[in-house]
């Protein structure tokens, strides 16, 4: 019986002693269960009772009672106790505490999924780094977190579509284009534009694709250095993202706001409902009415339209395709554009609130031999995504970026991270499943099979270590329904952490397969069961974090 279950259970006691007239008082939607600190305290843990007293009118112990004697009529209920002001402290029986394993191997990978966010419609928009050079460290932990979030927001329902907003308009890109131009023209890099060996990798392919290039008036080469160089370098950086794991579902780009009129159409728009003005030659959105610290042009006096133009039009856009969540993953740098964001989503009269969900990410910083360290081989102030997986490989390093809450500042040891031993966070989960992976060849090779689930003995698995084992595969689900909800897929490597130590801890104490001319067992099906559930929700838990789980290491 899984928590889930177990809430399902005592919130139809409740509505059974209601419906009866035992007691009076509305039946709550969900029942909290939470496993207790100590084991001795029972399975599972709620306290509905103290909730329901002050409705009921009548002492928290006493309606604590009347649940207790329905609930030790339920099947799969061993032990009820009262505890304290109104605990109520439950105990499966060792068959309903067992029958676990049996449904997590048998839902296999739908094991941990939920319909928590069913009616949940998320855009999804995390990376969206500027085409002007290859992927940071920075962008790399986006990169990990927003696609384990959008994994985890999957596993719960929601309909989520993964978003890279590809900025390829605006003066950033007339700088990329120069750069590349002067490399070509092996003049100096021009003042404000882009450094980097990168720069000239991208322009010796834009002349070897066009040869002419070089023979064309000045102003006609920087606008083909612009449109194939940025296209070079967006292809590099999704061939980067999907050696990574990390595929979107939309590359979408600025220029073709500007293209079709969307921007002008946003802000008729936001005209039309009174929160633009005009002042200096320019054009206003009245972001103060909405919080903002200051109004926000949307036009400047010469004419051009302004980023925050193009982000009114593209929120638009993106409530046009009928997206309810407008969720956007940025660098704490961004702090002072949540303000903005929130009044312009007001402005169009939607609910910041409902409708938009900013996330800030503290920085990552790379540390070997206890010192902070820069290991691009291109010339420029960045670590690339390319080093960090070089370094530790695409598995550590999705994993460890994961790891860590994104209000987190990141020190990342690149010692630690590649050790092939128990301390490395990510080895000692992968080891764990290939653990296991290897036990269930060695029955394979002993002719032992976990056989159908009808002849499985649940109530075999009674000693503690698969108690212990048992109740952390049924957390499980609620880890991923909790870690969805947060936005934390941080969540889930810390349990993955846990149930790994508890397997390991188990396997240590309950031996599995027989020994020698020993025959097979009841004892040794059930566990094996227990570990094959085990390897399925490490399985599934690693995939929510776009991470492996090797059979052998």
């Amino acid at each position: 019986m899984t928590p889930e279950q177990l809430s399902a259970l005592v919130r139809s006691v409740v509505a059974g002693a209601v419906e009866r007239g035992a007691l009076a008082v509305p039946v709550p939607d969900d029942v909290v269960v939470e496993r207790p600190r100590n084991p001795e305290h029972g399975d599972y843990a709620t306290t509905v009772a103290l909730k329901l007293a002050k409705a009921a009118g009548r002492p928290p112990r006493e309606v604590a009672e009347l649940l207790a004697a329905d609930l030790r009529e339920q099947p799969g209920v061993a032990r009820v106790d009262v505890a304290g002001p109104g605990f109520l402290n439950i105990t499966f029986t060792q068959g309903a505490l067992g029958q676990i394993a049996i449904d997590a191997v048998a839902a296999g990978e739908a094991y941990g999924r939920t319909d928590a966010n069913a009616s949940l419609k998320v855009n999804l928009e995390f990376v969206s780094a500027n085409p002007t050079g290859p992927v940071t460290l920075g962008s790399t932990r986006w990169a990990a977190v927003g696609d384990a979030l959008g994994r985890l927001l999957t596993a719960t329902g929601a309909q989520v579509s993964r978003e890279y907003y590809f900025n390829d308009a605006g003066s950033q890109i007339d700088r990329f284009a120069g750069s590349l131009l002067a490399a070509a023209a092996g003049r100096p890099t021009p003042e404000d534009g882009y450094a980097g060996d990168y720069v000239g990798d991208i322009a010796a392919q834009v002349v070897a694709a066009e040869p002419g290039v070089r023979d064309l008036p000045e102003a006609e080469q920087q606008e083909r250095f612009r449109v194939r160089g940025v296209e070079l370098m967006f292809a590099e950086i999704k061939s980067s993202l999907a050696d990574f794991g990390v595929v979107f579902d939309t590359y979408f780009s600025e220029a073709t706001l500007h293209e079709s009129g969307a921007l002008q159409k946003a802000i008729d728009t936001l005209r039309e409902r009174g929160h633009v003005y005009e002042a200096d030659g320019a054009t206003w959105l009245r972001t103060t009415t909405f919080g903002d610290d200051k109004d926000r042009p949307l036009v400047k006096s010469d004419g051009d339209y302004t980023y925050f133009a193009a982000d009114c039009a593209y929120y638009q856009d993106k409530r046009a395709r009928g997206f309810d969540r407008v969720l956007i993953m940025l660098g704490a740098d961004h702090a002072g554009y949540v303000g903005r964001y929130k009044a312009l989503v007001a402005a169009l009269g939607d609910d910041p609130a409902v409708n938009l969900e900013i996330l800030l990410g503290q920085l990552v910083n790379l540390v070997k031999d206890g010192e902070t360290v820069r290991m691009s081989k291109r010339k420029g102030n960045f670590v690339l995504l390319g080093d960090l997986t070089e370094a530790v490989g695409a598995d550590a390093a999705r994993y460890a970026l994961a790891r860590a809450s994104v209000d987190q500042q990141i020190d990342l040891d690149l010692d630690l991270w590649s050790r092939q031993s128990s301390d490395n966070p990510v080895f000692y989960v992968q080891y764990a499943h290939a653990r296991i992976s290897s036990l269930l060849r060695g029955a394979a090779e002993l002719g032992i099979a976990l056989g159908p689930a009808d002849d499985v003995d649940a109530t075999a698995l009674a000693h503690p270590r698969e108690t212990d084992l048992l109740r952390a595969i049924a957390e499980f689900p609620r880890v991923v329904t909790a870690a969805a909800e947060l936005r934390a897929p941080h969540r889930v490597a810390r349990y993955l952490e846990e149930l790994a130590g508890t397997y390991h801890r188990f396997y240590d104490s309950c031996r599995v397969l027989p020994r020698g001319d020993e025959e097979s067992t009841p004892t040794t099906v059930a566990r094996l069961w227990l570990c094959a559930a085990t390897a399925t929700v490490l399985r599934n838990g690693l995939t929510v974090l776009g991470v492996h789980a090797p059979e052998r290491m």
